[in-house]
C-alpha cells in the first residue's frame, strides 16, 4: 500500500506555499470572486474561561475533551512551571502571594465557570511522569495517555476521577508490536459504536492501535500506508525527499469518523494519512510540508453534524488552525496566528468540538491556556483569517 506519488505530492507543495506564507494561495478554486471562501465562521471567546481560583496556575495544556454535558475538561502538566518566576506561593518557604499549580485535571461548564478538578498519583494505578492527551468516551469516561520516559500504559477514569482501568504496565521499552503496553502515548480516539479505541502510540512507538473499551485488550495495529510498524529511526524529516514509509514520533492522532475511515496525524512527516478501520490505506494530504522539527499536524476533531463535514486541524508549529473538507481533504480556509493574545497561538497542540460546534483549543510549552472559539453558522470569510476576533455583532 503506497502512497499515490505524483498528485498528492503537488497539492502538498502547493498547500506549503499557502501555509508557509510564500506568495500564492492554494485555496483560489474554493473562492469566489470577491477571494471570499465559504466556510464555518468563529471568533474567540476572549473572556472564556472564567479565572482561575486559589492562585491556581494552568501549565503546559496537553489536552482537551468534551463530554455530552458540553462541559470542558482539560488536562495540563504540573511539572511544566519556573519555580523561580511563576509558583511563589508554591516555593518552601514561600517567595510571595501567587502563585500555585492547578490540579492536573480540570472541568468547565459551557459558561467557563470551574466546576470541579482532580487528577494525580494515588493508589492503584501509574500516574503519568508526563501528562498527554484527554478524551471522553461515550459514557463521559475520561481517558488519558502519557509521553514521559516511563509512560506506556493508558488510564481510564469516570469524569468526576473515580479509577476504573490501567491499561499496560508502566516502564516499558519502546516495541512497537506489543501486545501488553504501549509507547509513550498521545492521544486516544473512540468508535463507541463498535466498542473500539483508537491509540496515537505514539512517542516511542510508531502505530495505530486498537483496544476493546471495556477489557483493554489489543485487537489490532498497523503502521504507515497499512504497513507492519517499524521502530526503526528514520532520522530527520527531509521536505525533499522521498514520502517515508513509516510513522515518524509522535503519531499525534487517530481519529474515527462516522463513515469507518481513520485520521492519523504522523506529525513530524507533516501528513494526515486515512485508513480504513481495519487499518487498510485510503489516502493522505500533507500539510505545509516545509515545516521541520515539530511538524505542522499536531491535532484533529470533526464538526458535529452527522456528515462530519469539516475536520479542524490544529497547526501548533505554524499556529494556526485549518478549517477542511473531510472527504476531500481540501484546505478551505486557515484561523490564528502565533502569539499571546486571545485568538492567537502559541504551540497549538489539542483541539475539540461541542454539540454547539465551538472549537476548544489548548497551548503546550509556554502557551499554558484554552481558549474557546464560538461558531457563529456558516458565511464567507478569507482563506487566511488571520485572529478572528469577535465582531460585536449577534
Amino acid at each position: 500500500m503506497k502512497p499515490n506519488g505524483g498528485p498528492l505530492l503537488a497539492l502538498g507543495m502547493i498547500v506549503a506555499v499557502v501555509a508557509l506564507g510564500y506568495g500564492a494561495t492554494a485555496m483560489e478554486g474554493a473562492a469566489d470572486r470577491s477571494g471570499l471562501v465559504e466556510a464555518p465562521v468563529f471568533e474567540v471567546d476572549p473572556l472564556w474561561p472564567q479565572p482561575l481560583p486559589n492562585h491556581w496556575l494552568l501549565g503546559s495544556a496537553i489536552g482537551v475533551g468534551v463530554d455530552s454535558r458540553d462541559h470542558v475538561f482539560v488536562i495540563h502538566r504540573r511539572e511544566s512551571f519556573n519555580e523561580r518566576t511563576e509558583l511563589g506561593a508554591a516555593t518552601d518557604p514561600p517567595t510571595g502571594e501567587c502563585c500555585i499549580p492547578a490540579p492536573n485535571i480540570l472541568e468547565f461548564d459551557p459558561d467557563g465557570n470551574l466546576v470541579n478538578s482532580w487528577g494525580g498519583p494515588a493508589d492503584g494505578y501509574d500516574w503519568p511522569s508526563s501528562n498527554h492527551g484527554l478524551s471522553i468516551d461515550a459514557k463521559d469516561n475520561i481517558w488519558i495517555g502519557g509521553n514521559g520516559p516511563r509512560d506506556s500504559h493508558i488510564l481510564k477514569f469516570t469524569r468526576n476521577g473515580r479509577f476504573l482501568l490501567q491499561i499496560g504496565e508502566s516502564g516499558q521499552a519502546a516495541d512497537s508490536h506489543a501486545r501488553d503496553h504501549f509507547g509513550r502515548v498521545a492521544k486516544i480516539s473512540f468508535d463507541n459504536r463498535a466498542n473500539e479505541a483508537y491509540v496515537a502510540d505514539g512517542y516511542s512507538n510508531k502505530r495505530v492501535a486498537v483496544l476493546d473499551m471495556d477489557s483493554g485488550e489489543l485487537k489490532r495495529y498497523w503502521g504507515a500506508y497499512g504497513n507492519e510498524p517499524s521502530d526503526e529511526n528514520l532520522g530527520p524529516y527531509d521536505p525533499s525527499a522521498p514520502l517515508a514509509q513509516q510513522f515518524r514520533n509522535p503519531v499525534h492522532c487517530a481519529d474515527p469518523s462516522h463513515d469507518g475511515l481513520v485520521y492519523v496525524c504522523d506529525r513530524p512527516n507533516d501528513r494526515i494519512q486515512v485508513f480504513r478501520t481495519d487499518g487498510t490505506y485510503v489516502d493522505e494530504v500533507r500539510i505545509a510540508p516545509l515545516t521541520r522539527g515539530d511538524g505542522s499536524t499536531w491535532d484533529i476533531a470533526f464538526s458535529r453534524d452527522p456528515d462530519q463535514r469539516f475536520m479542524y486541524v490544529a497547526d501548533g508549529k505554524n499556529q494556526r488552525v485549518y478549517v477542511m473538507l473531510r472527504e476531500s481533504l481540501e484546505i478551505i480556509t486557515q484561523f490564528g496566528d502565533g502569539g499571546r493574545q486571545p485568538g492567537q497561538f502559541f504551540a497549538v497542540h489539542s483541539i475539540a468540538t461541542d454539540s454547539q460546534g465551538n472549537i476548544y483549543t489548548t497551548e503546550t510549552y509556554e502557551g499554558k491556556r484554552v481558549q474557546k472559539f464560538v461558531y457563529r453558522g456558516m458565511g464567507n470569510v478569507a482563506p487566511d483569517q488571520g485572529v478572528v476576533w469577535p465582531t460585536g455583532s449577534d
